[in-house]
């Protein structure tokens, strides 16, 4: 039985060429069923997921990484979010009556994709996906060839029930070898199936693709679904909306309530909250 919500880094040895691979069951399936996704969508959000923490795990620093898209076509919004340590969250809006089985352009539509990474300390960095190709994988692709100049693939599948990953990537300072390396064993990394991807573990598919080259799988590390919403941050977001709406939504309902969008967490803030929280004191 393959091995469910687990990351994996592994490195051509004596090579600039390295790999990651990832594997969502459970994590994938908690995220999916806070709202009725239809196949295409569920899909994508998988998909989504699985680039995140495959992305993430390329980057050395504290904090998150996310992928954000918005469109105007049946797939409003998609978002996946993964921490360094290996939490992940997301989800998706989209039209229930217009969502079919087309490609990433077709559901997304007119759009903007980004990827937002967001350390512990120091400064939020976004960059822009190019939208030219039709699959998350190959737009993802373009990214770093464009944004940070290293040869990437990426491969992403999703179903029902689970989502996986790889991610092969060429990086500076490569040589003759290396580059012959780099297109042997990324022609072979695209001959796997999703069936394999999705139900194989990590030793498994890599000894299936990779038998002749020399690969150093690294210890595996557990993916979970956690979102990072609290109490605390929702005051925060409410201060950004600013006194007068606060106290004008007060007025009118007698009391602010806010439903986290990724785990449907509920938050009621009452006059004094809103009072403690502009003012320091209770006024009322």
């Amino acid at each position: 039985m393959a091995s469910r919500d687990q990351f994996q880094r592994f490195i051509f040895e004596d090579s600039q060429v390295r790999g990651a691979w990832v594997q969502l069951g459970e994590s994938f399936q908690e995220i999916g069923s806070q709202a009725p996704y239809p196949d295409s969508v569920r899909g994508l959000l998988g998909e989504a997921l699985v680039a995140s923490v495959l992305m993430s795990s390329t980057l050395k620093f504290e904090g998150t990484l996310s992928l954000q898209a918005q469109g105007e076509g049946p797939l409003r919004t998609l978002m996946a979010e993964c921490s360094h340590d290996r939490y992940i969250r997301g989800l998706a809006r989209f039209d229930e009556h217009a969502v079919s089985e087309e490609n990433l352009h077709d559901m997304l539509g007119e759009g903007r994709m980004a990827i937002t990474i967001t350390p512990n300390k120091g400064n939020r960095y976004q960059g822009v996906v190019p939208r030219e190709e039709n699959s998350l994988a190959g737009c993802l692709e373009e990214y770093f060839e464009r944004s940070e100049q290293i040869a990437t693939s990426l491969i992403l599948f999703a179903d029902e029930h689970s989502a996986a990953g790889l991610l092969l990537q060429r990086m500076p300072g490569t040589t003759e070898q290396d580059d012959d390396l780099w297109e042997r064993v990324n022609h072979l990394a695209r001959t796997v199936e999703a069936s394999e991807l999705l139900e194989l573990d990590s030793e498994t598919i890599l000894h299936r693709l990779f038998h002749e080259e020399t690969v150093r799988l690294f210890e595996p590390e557990t993916v979970a679904f956690r979102c990072s919403c609290s109490r605390e941050r929702t005051l925060g977001a409410l201060e950004a909306i600013g006194k007068d709406e606060c106290y004008s939504i007060l007025d009118e309902q007698g009391q602010i309530d806010m439903d986290c969008q990724f785990c449907h967490a509920h938050y009621r803030f009452d006059r004094n909250d809103i009072d403690h929280l502009f003012t320091g004191h209770t006024l009322h």
